[in-house]
């Protein structure tokens, strides 16, 4: 009776902590990602500072080299794009007459003719105002957001040794050791697996870019370099990719073979990166089950967006170092890991 009432006690801690989460989205996100990217250069501040760095200028280099990769694969995006507006006015007209065949399409089978469907658009475009000034809003969020993500990364860094302190403070005493084993412990997880999904995307770039080139998709290395990209966002990532690809292949005249070519390329590499890439460069750093590798997705989607997903694995596979090392949620961290084969023993009648 009294696990039941602990256990309990837990689902209601949880419940409390995911509201708590939802509300203060706006405030948490920025500081979450931080957080866990920082984790990513804790190594490279190191090795800075064994070179007689200071903390504040390893610290800022840090931060200089995460933006120096990102401005890097901006303008790898930005310069495949020029290649790629070049046939937009072919793909326009391309659009067009695909979207006149819908509408032809529609008025035959559905019974709405073209007036119908025109006067439908049209009240939908009055909307466009409105989303026009929400998509200005998200992008002056998106910019804060970022400025305060950078803003923490580099104050993460710099007071990562008080904050540690901090968390050695508030355990009992003669568990200091313990402690510090979980801390170390948590940010080697965020580490390895932030490298090992930066080293498998590099190699999805590449497998993708030939892929796609040998089908013929017009600017295939900017598709590529999207595709791999979006591997951040784990299972939906690979799908909005290859969807995206295959339109911008229909809107550029491609036939159905090129389409099929598209879609075997995306079933090669998924084959390639789950039963090779993963285990070899990812490797077994989080090691959570499927169920909850999927219902941790859905979950930060819910509560936190896209953000949510992309945080889902580092901050479940922390999750479960802590229960793991905690003798009271050491269940719960036996249901998020991997199930184990169960042991066949011998019946009596098949002993000899």
């Amino acid at each position: 009776m009294h696990k039941l009432q602990q256990s309990v006690y837990i689902v209601l801690l949880l419940v409390l902590v995911f509201g708590g989460l939802y509300i203060g989205s706006s405030f948490l996100i920025p500081l979450a990602l931080a957080g866990v990217f920082s984790m990513l250069f804790i190594k490279l501040c190191n090795f800075f500072e064994r070179r007689g760095m200071n903390r504040g200028l390893a610290a800022f280099l840090c931060i200089f080299v995460f933006i120096a990769a990102v401005a890097i694969i901006a303008g790898l995006l930005y310069w495949q794009m020029g290649s790629l507006t070049e046939n937009l006015d072919a793909m326009k007209s391309r659009l067009t007459g695909m979207i006149e065949q819908l509408r032809s399409w529609v008025n035959q089978k559905v019974g709405i003719d073209k007036k119908q469907q025109k006067e439908i658009i049209q009240q939908g475009n009055s909307q466009t105002g409105a989303m026009l000034a929400g998509f200005a809003m998200n992008v002056m969020s998106i910019a804060v957001n970022t400025v305060l993500v950078l803003v923490y990364m580099y104050l993460s860094l710099y007071y990562r040794a008080h904050i540690k302190q901090f968390i050695l403070k508030l355990v009992p005493n003669g568990d200091e050791n313990k402690a510090a084993g979980i801390v170390h412990e948590s940010g080697l997880v965020a580490q390895k697996y932030l490298s090992g999904l930066g080293a498998m995307i590099g190699v999805l770039w590449v497998m993708y870019g030939i892929g796609f080139s040998l089908v013929g998709v017009e600017s295939a290395i900017f598709f590529s370099v999207l595709c791999g990209i979006l591997e951040i966002v784990p299972f939906v990532g690979n799908l909005t990719g290859t969807s995206v690809t295959v339109l911008a292949v229909i809107a550029q005249g491609g036939d159905s073979k090129m389409i099929i070519g598209v879609l075997l390329v995306y079933g090669i590499v998924q084959l390639v990166q789950t039963y090779i890439l993963e285990p070899l460069i990812v490797g077994e750093q989080v090691n959570i089950n499927p169920l909850f590798t999927i219902l941790a997705i859905v979950l930060g989607e819910f509560i936190w967006g896209v953000a949510g997903m992309i945080l889902a694995i580092p901050i479940l596979g922390i999750v479960k170092i802590i229960c793991d090392r905690v003798e009271v949620l050491k269940p719960y961290g036996f249901l998020i890991g991997p199930a184990k084969a169960p042991v066949r023993r011998k019946s009596l009648f098949n002993r000899k």
